[in-house]
């Protein structure tokens, strides 16, 4: 079960000014140089739309998969993954600010467990409770299962 993360209009705005900021940089040349030479343009056009890709696949990649065994935390090419027999605790945050965190949303929720960095992650499922139910599914039944043996 995958479950896709909340976007805030903040994040999107914040995406949005570093995206011009980052046009502003690599474009700035074109205006003020006329001979620039056209190996110069390509690596500034590169530079552009590599990083624009690679923010906009961070930002819209953020998703949480339930797997058999564990939770896999994922943005872009980044990904975690959290054994449901460490998970502690899960409380709800509005602190986006400290710590590990892969989300887009102030409404968010923090999984604690011992082998994260810091001892948590910060995350923000688009549709909390359901992700909350299943998370706790799991958790419980892994729990239980390690007590029968």
């Amino acid at each position: 079960m995958t479950f896709r993360s909340k976007i805030d209009r903040p994040f999107l705005m914040l995406y949005g000014a570093a995206m011009l900021l980052i046009a502003v940089s690599c474009f700035w040349p074109f205006f003020f140089d006329d001979d620039m030479p056209l190996s110069a343009a390509i690596i500034l056009i590169s530079i552009f739309i590599g990083t624009i890709t690679f923010m906009l696949w961070l930002l819209f990649g953020i998703s949480y998969v339930f797997l058999d065994n564990h939770l896999f935390v994922k943005a872009g090419p980044l990904g975690i993954s959290i054994a449901y027999e460490n998970i502690s605790l899960v409380a709800p945050t509005s602190d986006i600010l400290t710590g590990m965190r892969i989300l887009s949303s102030r409404d968010a929720l923090e999984i604690f467990y011992p082998k994260a960095f810091m001892g948590s992650v910060k995350i923000s499922p688009a549709e909390q409770q359901r992700f909350l139910d299943e998370l706790m599914k799991r958790v419980w039944l892994d729990k239980f299962h390690r007590s029968l043996l």
